[in-house]
């Protein structure tokens, strides 16, 4: 899988953990995002950084601000795999 996929298993798995199903629910609805979350795949279709921030700020709406870091600490240790014009502004 892709660096991005594993980003967003990562931020879904990490919400999840703290919000349980609604993280799956709120990513299920997120454009471009195609999640299958019993076998932990995503795919995305077109420019995966709009997709990722889109996520992120799905869960900032119904959790705040904690929840924009707990999903950069869920990315953190993937990021260094991306040039930095290509980081989701998001997680920066």
């Amino acid at each position: 899988m892709e660096v991005y996929g594993q980003i967003i298993i990562n931020i879904v798995r990490r919400q999840e953990a703290i919000i349980g199903p609604v993280a799956v629910e709120q990513a299920e609805h997120i454009p471009h995002l195609k999640l299958d979350w019993t076998n932990k795949q995503v795919e995305i279709e077109g420019d995966p950084i709009p997709v990722i921030d889109n996520l992120v700020h799905a869960y900032s709406r119904l959790f705040g601000k904690i929840s924009v870091e707990v999903s950069k600490e869920a990315a953190v240790s993937l990021l260094h795999q991306l040039h930095p014009n290509r980081l989701p502004h998001s997680l920066e």
